[in-house]
């Protein structure tokens, strides 16, 4: 492959992650289905859908093809030729003022088997078997989840059936991440620092609704931002660098491991108001990634693959743990039964003003770096220590074999040795008077007297 190829196949423009996945299921194909195009294992296919990698070279040419995002005139036939760029996400900025609504995605009209899916041209690196069998093979509907397309859609964020349908992809240009538009001209300091007062009230309440215990979702919070400083460079790439404070900060807060600490053992004292502490008793009796799904689709409003995503699950999966969680909540308050009321109550209990006071956004970054020192400190010590110890052990270790010698010593308690005894004077005498003085004949022997 020549260079001019290399630079243009790793200059096609790829969508978000999340819209990757979208894109995916809105073609009814499986992550087994695409690793086996793609020559990849199942596991790469999901970090490319989860934005812990991304494909290079000819398989992300072949990646964007295989989703229908790529045109022919996406990518420069040579390294002088501007490249297509995707749009610019802003560092700071990437979360609405108010729980995020998308809007409903548009759904393909009822069309033959074989006009649904255009069949994606074989690329290299790609299966020919598995390519032609995928291409002469028509598509399978997504089957919705049964029980969640029940009820009339709810404003602003579509039911999951209409979400699971396929859908056209929208062109990479025009895919603009949710948010305020970009600032220019930030340093990273001032970016941190929006991106913090715009953020940190509202997930320190979000994390206290998933935990109970205000305590602990404050520090949720720092521990995410502290993460978030210490890789500024990948957040501030990031499509949703929101998402991705919310994502550390809700596996922070829902760790087993802070049930072992004592401030974190038992959740506070729920709210005075009747309605409050009942749904926030309900929500709390719920399994931890039931309890993250249902208030990642109810009470902020994604949509239910970006719900699936930010947990690391199927859709399917996503699906069935919402309705699991719509049934618990309606049995513990029966007036949630009505998933617009479960939404709306939900998204007016994460939408109140936090009343917990946060430390300011310059002591946040000041106790990431700090930190980033001490453990940075540490691990050289540690290893200096290490190479100190095997130095002196290769400089004082002998260069050949010693024998050891040991002393002698007295040994007790061995038993005495088998076999006769040794003989006693009077038993010497009769054995030589017996042998002096034989005696051949049958008489008895008969004591003489001395």
């Amino acid at each position: 492959m020549s260079r001019s190829t290399a630079d243009s196949a790793s200059s096609v423009t790829l969508p978000t992650p999340k819209e990757r996945r979208r894109l995916r299921e809105a073609l009814a194909l499986s992550e087994e289905q695409v690793a086996e195009a793609m020559g990849v294992t199942k596991a790469t296919v999901r970090a490319w859908e989860t934005g812990r990698s991304a494909p290079r070279g000819r398989k992300r040419e072949a990646y964007a093809k295989l989703l229908g995002t790529h045109e022919p005139g996406d990518a420069p036939s040579s390294p002088d030729s501007p490249a297509a760029s995707p749009p610019a996400a802003s560092p700071a900025s990437e979360q609405p003022a108010e729980p995020r609504s998308l809007p409903p995605s548009p759904v393909r009209p009822q069309a033959p088997a074989k006009a649904q899916t255009p069949a994606p041209a074989p690329a290299a690196n790609v299966r020919p078997k598995a390519a032609a069998k995928r291409a002469a093979k028509p598509p399978k509907a997504p089957s919705p989840s049964p029980g969640i397309a029940a009820g009339p859609a709810r404003k602003g964020t579509p039911r999951p059936q209409e979400r699971l349908k396929p859908v056209e992809a929208p062109p990479v240009a025009e895919q603009r991440p949710v948010g305020p538009p970009a600032v220019p001209g930030l340093t990273p300091e001032e970016a941190f620092d929006a991106l913090y007062a715009h953020a940190a009230p509202g997930l320190v309440h979000q994390t206290y609704l998933l935990t109970g215990r205000r305590r602990l979702s404050r520090e949720s919070v720092e521990h995410a931002f502290h993460r978030a400083w210490e890789r500024w460079p990948e957040v501030a790439r990031d499509a949703d660098p929101v998402g991705w404070v919310r994502a550390t900060a809700y596996e922070y807060a829902l760790s087993p491991w802070h049930r072992l600490r004592r401030t974190h053992k038992h959740p506070d004292a729920p709210p005075t108001e009747a309605g409050r502490r009942a749904l926030l008793t309900a929500l709390l009796e719920l399994p931890a990634p039931y309890r993250r799904t249902v208030l990642l689709y109810e009470g902020l409003g994604l949509d239910l693959p970006e719900t699936a995503a930010e947990t690391e699950a199927s859709t399917p999966a996503a699906a069935h743990r919402l309705l699991h969680a719509r049934t618990v909540l309606a049995k513990r308050v029966p007036e949630l039964a009505d998933p617009d009321t479960l939404h709306e109550r939900l998204g007016s209990l994460v939408t109140e003003a936090p009343t917990t006071t946060l430390p300011a956004a310059r002591a946040v970054r000041s106790g990431s770096e700090r930190r980033t020192r001490t453990w940075t400190r540490a691990v050289l010590g540690v290893t200096a220590v290490l190479i100190g110890v095997t130095g002196f052990t290769a400089a004082t270790a002998p260069t050949r074999y010693i024998p050891v010698n040991a002393p002698g010593e007295t040994v007790n308690g061995v038993p005495v040795r088998g076999g006769p005894q040794k003989l006693r004077p009077e038993d010497l005498e009769l054995r030589d008077k017996l042998r002096s003085e034989p005696n051949p004949g049958p008489e008895r022997l008969i004591p003489a007297a001395e």
